[in-house]
């Protein structure tokens, strides 16, 4: 069994398209997890066991689990309409995005946008904007003034696994970081 396909799988129903497997999430982007294992198995080797392994092992915690273990949830990154509950929380002064080259003239020009997903991610370091950027080619780091724009009333949030969250950031807050 490989568990690298199965996670992505699973990200695909819990953030993208549930119907694949025939359940729904609720507004709050729950799974019922026997509903879960029951379409999931369907398609391949997938139990408790399983599932645990993936929460437990994926480097970017993607997933939520209730306390009780009976309902689980992707943190972030849907592209369908579910509250996550999130924080409204005040950010540091910079947050980072790391993109592809490929990105950047649409950026320079209409700033980031969320496109089909709910938020724009964000990195509360340069680091982590790098390895996001790498894999969509040569990475491109981009600045944000995430305290000038919370000031200028932007909300921001951030997710149980540490990735901020925000509708948009205008190309005023942006500044590329060239490499010399």
């Amino acid at each position: 069994m490989n568990l690298t396909r199965t996670s992505c799988f699973l990200s695909l129903i819990l953030r993208h398209k549930p119907e694949t497997i025939g359940i729904s999430l609720d507004e709050h982007g729950w799974a019922n997890v026997d509903e879960l294992i029951e379409g999931i198995s369907k398609t391949r080797e997938f139990n408790m066991d399983i599932l645990e392994e993936i929460v437990r092992t994926d480097e970017k915690e993607r997933y939520s689990f209730n306390e009780d273990k009976t309902l689980i949830r992707a943190n972030q990154g849907h592209s369908i309409p579910v509250d996550v509950e999130l924080e409204k929380v005040e950010p540091p002064e910079e947050l980072w995005h790391g993109t592809g080259e490929k990105y950047v003239s649409s950026i320079d020009e209409i700033g980031l946008i969320r496109k089909s997903r709910l938020y724009v991610h964000l990195s509360k370091d340069k680091e982590t904007a790098v390895k996001v950027g790498s894999r969509h080619g040569k990475p491109v780091i981009y600045t944000v003034k995430a305290r000038e724009m919370y000031q200028d009333g932007y909300e921001f949030f951030l997710s149980k696994n540490g990735v901020w969250l925000t509708k948009e950031v205008p190309v005023k807050y942006l500044e590329k970081i060239v490499k010399e």
